[in-house]
């Protein structure tokens, strides 16, 4: 009797900062795609796809700090009116439940 294991093969996972480094090699083009595909042990489409992307987003290097900043002080706002509102409304619950009361 045959038995046949089956492993379930896992994806690799790469850092941002690894990435970071084979987009780099590959806009410099020192080397063919191939070669930074061997070197890496990545597929050239992950190193082309991986390109593409750091060249559309390199701009935000430069200005996601600003970005963050404003969208980090929007939502801090945002939460802070929400709690105003609220206990804008607990008060005023305040105020009917002692004239009620009569105190």
């Amino acid at each position: 009797m045959i038995k046949f294991v089956v492993m379930k093969q896992t994806r690799k996972k790469y850092t941002a900062a690894f990435k970071a480094e084979v987009s780099l090699a590959a806009i410099r083009e020192r080397e063919s795609l191939s070669e930074i595909s061997l070197r890496y042990d990545v597929h050239p489409t992950m190193i082309s796809n991986w390109k593409k992307e750091f060249l559309e987003r390199s701009s935000e290097v430069f200005s996601s700090a600003v970005d963050k900043n404003k969208i980090n002080f929007e939502v801090e706002r945002t939460s802070l009116f929400a709690k105003i509102g609220q206990l804008e409304m607990e008060r005023d619950w305040l105020k009917k439940k002692h004239k009620q009361l009569g105190l």
